[in-house]
């Protein structure tokens, strides 16, 4: 979407894409003016989920007879579009400048800007998608909803990683893997849903031959799971619609079935990676980023749990450029998916001069790169740095968000060097355009095998046994 907001150069330019301007700059910018200007006024804005849980995200911004007022509109397009994803939500409540809450409710609105965001948080919800523009004292309260997840490591589990490149099984006896394995496969093109049953079930038993018995089956996958239901997936896009209600949605009962109807849990991969992260560290205030197919995010509170947010961070906007990439979901430009999954190692691969095989599926396009990396190639390094350059400023939007003390870095991108060179990186952002956020908070690598796969072995842990 074109935005008014002064577009803000960064100090560490990604070496393979000078025209990112990154959204936290102009984000700070903008309320720094605001605030200067001696005309700002506050902006709230509540997102209310499901079970009545509502978040509420307070900022300020100019006021409406004040000379940059135009830049409101844009600044909060981008803010609630940052909220929707990150947090969720079916009733989004603007309270401020009337001006602004009737520019949200235009762009949200059948036909609007971001349609397809409405559409898709009603039918996640399973509620008509609403914007209601109030003054700001007229907000509702906060209520927010953390839960307990995980960390069950008794017994003889299978850890299950669903992703859209590759799937990866764990056999985790006791909380140690006895065995651990990747399949390439290829689930958003297939329009028939036996595909992915007969996959998922053919690594199961292949987990289940190298344990005594299965006590239980932790399953993590991008998409939003109720009652291990599949509300919405992108791992099931090619499927079509009446496929989807007959046979999808409930494909994880069905398997637990299957199964003998053992203790199975289904949780969104992003919640799964933060609860790796959080196990491995043994820390709180995490948020899990792992860049594999798409990009997945979770985040675990100072009390250890889940806060119940979507954390669907592919979809979180970290750049302004008006050229940015578009993702192939939502249309959106300059979402993180674009950035921080093979996605970006593959667009930013003609830039750094690398040549692909155009017959190679994703999956292999990022092994080709990682191999030239592994070979000392120059070209395949400036691929990672320009993505530890996204990383840096990415964490400082996400940090606007989030309490953050700790943040994990991982998937199948981080694998090999490529891991070193995003981190090292992003912490050279953060410490030349950040220096108190980057002494609060950590980034953390975890070892190659926890990077390939620890959401696996973390999965495993998520059924409580009978």
């Amino acid at each position: 979407m074109a935005s008014t907001l002064p577009l803000v150069e960064p100090r560490i330019k990604p070496p393979l894409d000078p025209d990112f301007r990154p959204l936290a700059l102009a984000n700070h910018a903008f309320l720094r003016a605001a605030r200067e200007s001696g005309q700002a006024v506050p902006l709230r804005i509540a997102l209310e989920r499901g079970g009545g849980a509502i978040s509420v995200f307070e900022t300020e911004c100019f006021a409406s007879d004040a000379p940059r007022a135009a830049e409101n509109l844009p600044y909060a397009e981008r803010l609630v579009k940052t909220l929707l994803w990150a947090g969720g939500g079916w009733r989004v409540v603007v309270g401020g400048p009337p001006e602004v809450g009737e520019h949200i409710r235009r762009v949200y609105a059948p036909g609007g800007a971001q349609a397809f965001d409405a559409e898709f948080m009603g039918g996640v919800y399973e509620q008509p998608f609403t914007v209601q523009v109030c003054a700001p004292e007229e907000v509702p309260a906060a209520r927010e909803a953390a839960v307990a997840v995980g960390r069950h490591l008794e017994g003889c589990r299978i850890g299950f990683d669903a992703g859209a490149s590759d799937r990866k099984v764990a056999a985790v006896v006791d909380g140690e893997p006895v065995f651990s394995e990747e399949v390439p496969w290829d689930p958003r093109h297939q329009s028939d849903p036996r595909y992915h049953y007969d996959g998922i079930n053919h690594s199961l038993k292949r987990a289940a031959e190298h344990m005594p018995r299965v006590d239980a089956i932790g399953v993590s996958a991008a998409g939003i799971y109720i009652a291990n239901r599949v509300m919405v997936a992108s791992l099931f896009r090619g499927v079509p619609k009446d496929a989807f209600e007959a046979e999808v949605k409930d494909l994880f009962l069905r398997i637990q079935r299957e199964w003998g109807g053992i203790p199975l849990e289904v949780a969104n991969d992003g919640d799964v990676t933060a609860l790796a992260g959080s196990m491995a560290l043994n820390v709180s205030c995490l948020l899990g980023i792992a860049l594999g197919s798409s990009q997945a995010g979770g985040y675990v509170n100072e009390e250890g749990n889940i806060t119940g947010w979507l954390n669907e961070v592919a979809f979180v906007p970290v750049d302004l450029n008006p050229n940015a990439p578009a993702d192939e979901w939502s249309g959106d430009r300059g979402c993180g998916v674009s950035y921080f999954s093979q996605v970006a190692v593959i667009r930013l691969a003609p830039a750094a001069g690398i040549e692909l095989g155009a017959s190679q599926s994703p999956a292999e396009q990022l092994e080709a790169v990682q191999e030239l990396l592994a070979q000392g190639d120059d070209r395949a390094r400036r691929i990672m740095e320009t993505i530890g350059c996204y990383m840096g400023y990415g964490i400082a939007h996400y940090a606007d968000l989030y309490d953050l003390r700790h943040v994990l870095i991982l998937g199948r991108v981080t694998s090999g060097e490529g891991g070193s060179i995003i981190l090292e990186k992003a912490r050279e952002v953060l410490g030349t355009e950040w220096p108190e956020l980057a002494a609060r908070v950590r980034l953390n690598l975890p070892d190659e095998a926890t990077r390939r796969v620890g959401q696996a072995i973390a999965a495993a842990s998520l059924p409580a046994l009978s």
